[in-house]
């Protein structure tokens, strides 16, 4: 019987994944070069899929193209971490706070709070979090802001990466995981966004004390706070 092949579209995804693994892992570090021939060597591909998933790659901001330096991982700054985190700022809390509103179900965060306690390596947890996230904001009833949303949440991983490397917190975030859940489970929406604000703000500034946001917190957070300073 003559085999066949496997598509060209599942070659690239099983190296898309590969690469993104590898990234996050930490195997592959930040400004390091991504040879496509010595990509498709590792993977047992031709250099078609690998190529297509370093374009897939750079459009989600994990690696960068260059026509002089090539393909390398995406650099991990304060400025990089500031506008990342300065778009979920603006955007999450208020999607969480929608979506509690709406009533929807939680079962999509809680399962994902069980597979990051469960994680064995970076990756795994990563992904985990990032589902667990993605789980407060996607049933917020505007497809577009869950799209906006998406459309940062590798870059937010490479930034969790890099961080944990230098300090494991992933701990004290899984415990702000757990509070914010309640709160949802609790029908308080202005608790609950507070909260997240709170967790990411607070994730950013610990690991890139001079990347400074100027996203204004929820009311409710504000509220907590007290008036601003005179």
């Amino acid at each position: 019987m003559t085999s066949v092949p496997t598509p060209i579209p599942s070659r690239t995804q099983f190296v898309l994944e590969g690469i993104k693994h590898r990234i996050l892992t930490g195997q592959l570090t930040p400004g390091q070069a991504l040879v496509e021939t010595e990509l498709a060597a590792q993977f047992g591909v031709s250099k078609t899929p690998v190529r297509e998933a370093l374009k897939t790659l750079a459009g989600t901001g994990l690696v960068v193209m260059s026509q002089y330096k090539g393909v390398t991982v995406r650099m991990v700054d304060a400025d990089m971490a500031r506008e990342v985190y300065d778009v979920r700022l603006l955007l999450e809390p208020e999607a969480l706070r929608r979506s509690v509103r709406r009533g929807v179900p939680w079962d999509a965060a809680s399962d994902a709070l069980t597979r990051a306690d469960a994680a064995t390596d970076t990756a795994e947890r990563s992904l985990a979090n990032r589902e667990f996230h993605r789980a407060l904001y996607v049933p917020c009833g505007n497809p577009l802001l869950g799209r906006m949303l998406d459309e940062v949440r590798d870059q937010a991983a490479l930034v969790s990466a890099v961080a944990w490397a230098a300090d494991p917190s992933w701990e004290r975030e899984a415990a702000e995981h757990r509070e914010i859940l309640r709160l949802a489970l609790d029908g308080d929406a202005d608790g609950a966004a507070a909260a997240l604000y709170a967790h990411i703000a607070s994730f950013v500034e610990r690991a890139f004390p001079e990347a400074r946001v100027e996203t204004p917190a929820p009311q409710a957070h504000q509220a907590a706070q007290g008036p601003p300073a005179p």
